[in-house]
C-alpha cells in the first residue's frame, strides 16, 4: 500500500507531543474528536498537559480534559505544531 504523505492515521497522530510554532510544549495528544458526519476535525484531547498548558484558559470537555482547536495545527512531523496565537 502507497501511503500519502497528506494523508495519515489517527493511530499515527495519537502520543505525538503537542508544542507551539516557537516551541512550547502543551502536552501529548491523547485523542481526536471529529465531527461524525462530515468527518472534520474539531479538536485534539491534550494527554499529559505541561504547568504552561495548565495556565492557560482553554477549553475542557466534560471530564475536564483539556482541548486544543484542530484549526490551530500547522503541521504535523515528529510534533503536533500549533499556531499559539489560534488558541488563545
Amino acid at each position: 500500500m502507497v501511503e500519502d504523505d497528506n494523508k495519515k492515521f489517527s493511530k499515527q497522530l495519537i502520543g505525538k507531543t503537542i508544542v507551539s510554532k516557537t516551541g512550547k510544549r502543551f502536552g501529548e495528544v491523547g485523542d481526536i474528536i471529529f465531527e461524525t458526519k462530515s468527518g472534520e476535525l474539531i479538536h485534539m484531547v491534550v494527554d499529559n498537559p505541561t504547568s504552561y498548558t495548565e495556565k492557560m484558559e482553554l477549553e475542557k470537555d466534560k471530564q475536564n480534559r483539556i482541548l486544543i482547536p484542530f484549526s490551530a495545527v500547522i503541521a504535523v512531523g515528529d510534533f503536533m505544531v500549533i499556531a499559539e496565537e489560534d488558541i488563545i
